[in-house]
């Protein structure tokens, strides 16, 4: 009995609330988008060099991003991924990040290379003036 009163209930609920999924592309602004697809660059190329040449398969900087976006912009890095990214779905833009840093770390040695140029620093510089940056938008 409680069943069938539930059930539709619930189902009104989530009619009433459109899909948070989608990026009102309204709400965003040139720069806005721009700003949201160099940040989570930043931070996804800053966590493939850590997974990569560190060891460390922890993904911080990519889940500190999720928590701002979803505090500004009430959206993901994955909703960033889907909606902003030229690829359209989040898997084949993780990939094509992914191969872009291979071929980039490959050009420079290696994680010997790298670290001996200072991608790390690199990285972070980029990474910080990115959540910076997000961090200042209203």
């Amino acid at each position: 009995m409680l069943r069938r009163a539930v059930v539709p209930l619930l189902v009104c609920v989530w009619l009433a609330f459109p899909a948070a999924a989608v990026v009102d592309e309204e709400f965003l602004t040139e720069a806005d988008r721009e700003l949201l697809v160099e940040a989570v660059e930043a931070a996804y190329e800053l966590d493939l060099y850590n997974a990569r040449c560190r060891n460390d398969r922890s993904g911080r900087r990519t889940e500190n991003l999720n928590k701002e976006l979803v505090s500004r912009f009430r959206m993901t890095v994955l909703d960033v991924l889907d909606d902003l990214f030229p690829e359209g779905y989040y898997r084949t833009a993780r990939e094509r990040m992914s191969e872009d840093f291979l071929t980039r770390l490959r050009e420079m040695g290696g994680c010997a290379g790298a670290k001996a140029a200072g991608l790390r620093d690199t990285l972070g510089a980029r990474y910080d003036a990115a959540m910076e940056a997000v961090a200042a938008r209203p």
